[in-house]
């Protein structure tokens, strides 16, 4: 499910994340890096951070974000992808609902 559209930025991306809950302006800003397991990027909304993101690459190859929003009106942390839509310089955040494992 896309929840999110984004451009690319000079130094990261901006859009707009929408879901049934809420929508708002964000912006991915590279992060300074302090260890391998630091986010590669910080996702704010003005002054407030509202989740982080890795560079990550997919099975087949391919270059995405592993993007983790958080804050104190959501249930519990929420993942989602940013990756490289057909169209020049931009990107859409998607969420998929976790699967149960089976036993």
């Amino acid at each position: 499910m896309i929840i999110g559209n984004f451009k690319t930025t000079d130094d990261g991306y901006s859009g707009v994340i929408k879901t049934l809950a809420f929508t708002t302006d964000a912006v991915f800003e590279q992060a300074d890096k302090r260890s391998d397991q630091s986010p590669d990027y910080r996702i704010t909304n003005g002054d407030t951070e509202i989740g982080v993101a890795w560079k990550e690459t997919s099975e087949a190859g391919n270059a995405y974000l592993s993007v983790r929003l958080d804050g104190p009106t959501l249930p519990s942390s929420v993942s989602c992808a940013l990756v490289k839509t057909g169209i020049e310089h931009s990107f859409t955040l998607v969420w998929e609902r976790p699967r149960k494992r089976r036993q």
